[in-house]
């Protein structure tokens, strides 16, 4: 048979060579597209928030105790508004991301992930920051990265679950590394954390939404190092032993928050509960009472994300805050999370950590105080999400200094372990088990 004689086989058979076929490059177009949108969405978030606090601490600043009735009144009317218009952006988010990647039924997947869901995180947890509840943005941009990928796979009708499966985690993945501009975090954090107990595999499509999502935020702001560049060092000998400190202290109090989270339904008293469950408006309220009397009992360190508080502490300007910051701060993120309003805790569990690092290194005056201060942020924030080579990882793209990786992999590693001791279940997993049991 002469190929000459049935040219259009010979088409066919060409079109449907992955590099030849149009349908592959249309999705191919889509999905780089898709990963853009995730990297710019994540910079104007980060803006929004960013000037949602400003906005706040000017309001309180003419008059500090509106945010006896600011605090109530917007977490109140955060919670309404989930419930009523946008079910399933409560919470930090990442919950959501590993709930939809353990679900089969893509119907389930829909209602964790749509643009509607991922439109309402945004806008509620800025509505939290305008309210002064401790929250942080990086887990709800993390479900909003995930969402805009999975509404590519409605659009394009994936027919296999996997397929849609693996936007998710790509736009979960990209999500993070953008939000940080940590790319390497935000691969990691995929496979440890996100990806952990399914069967997708991380390849080329995660790397590439890294990627282009990072590139995109870069464009816009410039390679910038989120907390700002530490040239800390800690030299092999006695000054070590802060990393055993700062690994056990770090776990123990991640261990407990975690616990907090997850338990606090079971040791809250049963008029609480039953508040809780009846009248949630009026428990937000009262939670946001309690963020209020936290907030001014801290001197307004608890508000907000954290960030410049942890910045400071790392550029070694921890005099600025009140010693017992790391506490007020622990106490008014479970507060706001036990709420019920969207927003995340990773950034206000890294500035409870560097916190942390700060009374360690009172407690270590061998070593130097910018290192402990980062092997506490690194120890906390490995005992609340219990996925030690992440945390390693975000401090240090973070702070820019590899001259602290072993120190910190082994503080993260050390405190994971302590924490597994305080809390048997890993945070983010238990709670996308609820998720998908709802």
């Amino acid at each position: 048979m002469r190929a000459d004689r049935f040219p259009s086989l010979d088409r066919r058979r060409l079109r449907r060579l992955p590099l030849l076929s149009p349908r592959q490059w249309r999705r191919r177009l889509l999905f780089w597209l898709s990963a853009v949108l995730v990297g710019l969405t994540a910079v104007g978030f980060a803006a929004l928030a960013d000037e949602a606090q400003q906005i706040f601490h000017r309001v309180i600043a003419v008059e500090p105790l509106l945010i006896f009735v600011i605090a109530p009144a917007g977490l109140a009317l955060s919670l309404l508004l989930t419930r009523w218009f946008f079910p399933g952006a409560q919470g930090s988010g990442i919950p959501q991301v590993i709930a939809a990647l353990h679900e089969t039924d893509a119907k389930r997947i829909g209602a964790l992930l749509t643009l509607r869901i991922g439109i309402g995180k945004i806008l509620l947890t800025l509505l939290g920051l305008l309210s002064g509840a401790s929250i942080g943005r990086e887990g709800p941009t993390a479900q909003v990265g995930a969402a805009i990928m999975y509404s590519l796979g409605r659009w394009q009708r994936l027919p296999r679950t996997e397929m849609v499966h693996i936007l998710v985690l790509s736009g979960g993945a990209a999500g993070v590394a953008a939000a940080f501009n940590t790319p390497l975090a935000g691969l990691v954090f995929a496979i440890e954390e996100l990806s952990h107990g399914t069967r997708i595999r991380t390849g080329s499509p995660t790397l590439t939404a890294v990627v282009l999502a990072g590139l995109m935020a870069i464009a816009v702001v410039g390679n910038y190092v989120y907390f700002g560049v530490s040239h800390a060092q800690l030299e092999i000998g006695p000054a070590w032993i802060a990393v055993l400190v700062c690994g056990v202290a770090g776990g123990f109090a991640g261990g407990l928050f975690s616990s907090a989270l997850l338990e606090a339904q079971r040791y809250l008293p049963r008029a609480i509960r039953r508040l809780a469950v009846r009248r949630p408006a009026v428990f937000a309220a009262l939670c946001g009472l309690m963020i209020a009397v936290i907030g001014w009992l801290s001197g307004g360190t608890s508000y907000g994300t954290g960030y410049e508080q942890a910045k400071l502490l790392v550029e070694g300007h921890g005099a600025e805050l009140p010693a017992d910051f790391a506490i007020w701060k622990l106490l008014a993120t479970v507060v706001s999370y036990l709420s019920g309003i969207p927003g995340g805790i990773f950034a206000p569990s890294l500035a409870v950590g560097a916190g942390i690092g700060q009374w360690m290194s009172a407690l270590l005056p061998g070593a130097p105080a910018g290192a402990v201060v980062l092997l506490g942020m690194v120890g906390y924030f490995s005992g609340v999400v219990q996925a030690p080579i992440t945390a390693a990882v975000i401090v240090l793209e973070m702070t820019s200094n590899p001259r602290l990786a072993m120190p910190l992999m082994g503080t993260a590693l050390l405190a994971f372990m302590v924490s597994r001791l305080v809390c048997r279940r890993p945070l983010y997993a238990s709670m996308a088990k609820r998720f998908i049991s709802h």
